[in-house]
């Protein structure tokens, strides 16, 4: 599934092409996704003026001068493609501007597109109850220590509790868990501050890195311009089971299931 880095780099990418362009055409070539299109998205569009683009999580927003932003969700394989030389079975959505046209491309429809007000886009439910962005400045240690404090599960599984901090996935917990040397079968509130103090730069280290490398390209994912992202090589826990840690102090990097996932840590290291 595309997780942060991933939808910024397509926000990024896309923004390059849609910021401050006008919508000419709208097209839906399929009743839904996850979930149907919005019924009023072809109207709405259709000649409004895209006046920005943004994330929050794990979705996309593009937003327009009518006061209306349109936010996606990538789901498990969805992913933009500029200027197609042809529309394709799974082009779910197509928008085209004076100079270039978008295709919306999801072959398993786990995505989805919805058609928010901008005014009222952080009382969204699917945004309200969301923690705070991992790369701004409201995530601190001591929002973490808060969040945790008697909490006896583990941490990994809180920091996947978008209502702690929104839009942490699979991939860059376990690294960032790596990075701070925190075991991720540790209950939460019995991590120190100390090692939530390196745990809150190693989440945006991790993160900003992938943003740079253009993401983690696994099975499906793609960038807008059709390129794959290269921060899986960065790796150093993540899917390495059996193999020796990068710190080079002995350790072995060991899969555990937790909360129906897999997690990869080094059980020398991470305590």
């Amino acid at each position: 599934m595309p997780e942060l880095p991933e939808v910024e780099t397509t926000v990024r990418g896309l923004a390059a092409f849609m910021d401050g362009a006008r919508i000419e055409r709208v097209c839906v070539n399929r009743p839904d996704m996850r979930r149907p299109f919005p019924p009023e998205l072809v109207q709405s569009l259709t000649g409004a003026r895209i006046t920005g683009l943004s994330r929050r999580a794990k979705y996309g927003l593009i937003h327009t001068d009518r006061d209306t932003t349109l936010v996606f969700h990538l789901g498990m394989s969805g992913r933009w493609r500029i200027d197609p030389a042809e529309i394709e079975k799974h082009d779910h959505l197509v928008i085209e501007t004076g100079d270039h046209r978008f295709a919306l491309n999801d072959a398993r429809r786990f995505g989805s597109v919805d058609l928010v007000d901008t005014p009222v886009l952080d009382a969204w439910p699917a945004f309200a109850a969301l923690g705070p962005e991992p790369l701004g400045a409201a995530l601190t240690p001591r929002h973490l220590r808060q969040a945790f404090a008697g909490r006896k599960q583990a941490i990994k599984l809180l920091l996947l509790d978008q209502r702690i901090v929104a839009g942490l996935g699979n991939i860059y917990v376990c690294e960032a868990l790596w990075r701070s040397g925190i075991d991720p079968r540790k209950a939460a509130g019995k991590v120190s501050q100390e090692r939530l103090a390196r745990l809150v730069p190693a989440i945006r280290e991790v993160l900003e890195q992938s943003i740079g490398d253009g993401g983690s390209s696994l099975r499906d994912y793609a960038r807008p311009d059709g390129q794959l992202g290269y921060f899986a090589t960065r790796f150093a826990v993540y899917g390495r089971e059996g193999a020796p840690c990068h710190h080079d102090d002995g350790g072995t990097v060991r899969r555990i299931v937790q909360g129906g996932r897999s997690t990869w840590y080094c059980p020398r290291c991470q305590r």
